[in-house]
């Protein structure tokens, strides 16, 4: 068994600039992934791996920075069972006070464990980076030795896996249990480690658009993409603004909400503005708000694209002053968005239990605010991408219960494409990761949506 490194003089080591890399083929991509996992693996549990890569990335070609979102993404999706792994190989366990050796590891692991890279191309390469940076210099060998070994026992290795926390912190996994029972939260969990395809919204006409685009037409009118699909900007209908991207249920509270032609409509947190576009596409005059001038950016050049316009306010919600003032509201309130884990899984890693409990705070003073700005006679839809019930069904039940001038409109089997699974007892929306096959079927899968369709009353 190897031994755990420990620090110089028992103290923490000091952060140090990485060597120049050797030029070697494909070390720059697994550099590039472990530098962004050890970056979320550290002190930077707020920032996401998306953003981390595309720091990372800088100065490759497109290959190079497809391989490290590979590594970097599969890093996490695996990162329950390739902790456990390299826990059983090191002699004192995880060296969690070192990040960056903990990357290197576990980068090289992914390699060897879930992608189609030989073993000593994953080995010497993480070698190679263990030397070229001061604070794993001496610990090359270390790399070397349990890498090799992991290799040496990955059938083993993979014999023993468990699905729900090969991609969970024991607390998720937990929590996922006691909400949805043993069967289903270990479904959800395959869905993870199947990862997510894309899906489109079209403005108009899914038929004609679902054999243009090679794409499969869901119950729930959305398209999905082929898994082997060109570049999105490159596909027909993009630069024209027919179509968006937008997970199939990420699509559907706008749909509930079900704006009309002429309505006036708020869209809270609206960016990055996929919803949005669906309001306006709808015909209603709609007035977008986020407290991020940087994504609001980016929702008006999607709305310039597809040829769309709407009011966009750069600003707190919970300072909007204009009571009474829309005939229908969506809020789409931050969360955990442990719902999004099939495509973005270093969420279920970067998340924590306090959290989920600052982001119930928050949610509950939008939602308060989201009740003002409703005319009476008026709808209000709330929607998170969490699996979280804190973050939803409780939600709810709470706003209820202190605010009687609202009623619930139950959601029917026949605005979410006859798939009568995704509508929970209360009548409000509940998708899941295993919802459409996900998990068992390599096209299917949904995002974990929560959504309930509320009125004001008259």
């Amino acid at each position: 068994m190897a031994s755990r490194p420990t620090p110089r003089n028992g103290r923490k080591a000091e952060p140090a600039q990485a060597a120049a890399l050797p030029e070697v083929a494909g070390l720059p991509a697994r550099a590039a992934a472990a530098r962004a996992v050890a970056e979320l693996l550290g002190q930077n549990r707020a920032l996401a791996l998306e953003d981390a890569l595309a720091q990372h990335v800088r100065g490759l070609d497109s290959a190079d920075t497809g391989l490290a979102r590979a590594i970097a993404t599969t890093t996490f999706r695996r990162l329950g069972l390739i902790r456990r792994v390299l826990d059983a190989r090191l002699e004192r366990g995880l060296p969690e006070h070192q990040p960056v050796l903990i990357a290197l590891l576990a980068t090289g692991a992914a390699q060897i464990l879930d992608l189609a890279v030989p073993d000593h191309a994953a080995v010497d390469l993480a070698v190679r980076l263990a030397k070229a940076d001061q604070r794993t210099q001496h610990l090359a060998g270390l790399v070397n030795a349990v890498l090799r070994r992991i290799a040496r026992e990955r059938d083993e290795i993979l014999a023993a896996t468990d699905p729900l926390l090969d991609g969970a912190p024991d607390w998720l996994a937990e929590h996922w249990r006691e909400t949805y029972g043993p069967e289903r939260a270990e479904a959800i969990a395959r869905a993870h480690l199947a990862g997510a395809t894309v899906d489109v919204t079209v403005k108009a006409d899914p038929e004609l658009w679902a054999p243009r685009l090679g794409a499969a037409l869901l119950p729930t009118g959305s398209l999905r993409l082929p898994a082997e699909t060109a570049p999105v900007p490159t596909l027909d209908g993009f630069e024209s603004g027919a179509w968006w991207v937008q997970d199939a249920a990420a699509a559907l509270p706008a749909r509930l909400l079900g704006a009309r032609p002429g309505e006036r409509v708020a869209d809270l947190c609206a960016a990055p503005g996929g919803k949005t576009a669906q309001l306006a596409a709808a015909g209603a005059q709609v007035t977008a708000i986020d407290r991020s001038a940087p994504r609001l950016e980016r929702l008006q050049r999607n709305l310039d694209r597809l040829g769309l316009a709407a009011e966009i306010v750069a600003g707190d919600v919970l300072t909007l002053d204009r009571p009474d003032e829309f005939d229908a509201v969506l809020l789409d309130a931050p969360c955990s968005a442990t719902g999004t884990i099939r495509r973005h899984p270093d969420v279920a890693w970067t998340k924590s239990p306090q959290d989920i409990t600052r982001l119930t705070i928050l949610q509950a003073k939008l939602l308060d605010k989201a009740a003002s700005l409703v005319k009476p006679g008026g709808r209000l839809v709330y929607c998170t991408c969490s699996l979280e019930p804190q973050e939803g069904e409780r939600q709810i039940s709470d706003f209820l219960a202190a605010y009687p001038a609202f009623e619930r409109v139950p959601v029917e089997p026949a605005e979410v494409g006859g798939l009568s699974d995704l509508i929970d007892a209360n009548g409000d929306l509940r998708t899941l990761p295993c919802h459409l096959g996900g998990g068992t079927d390599a096209r299917g899968g949904l995002d974990g949506f929560f959504a309930s369709r509320l009125r004001k009353r008259a």
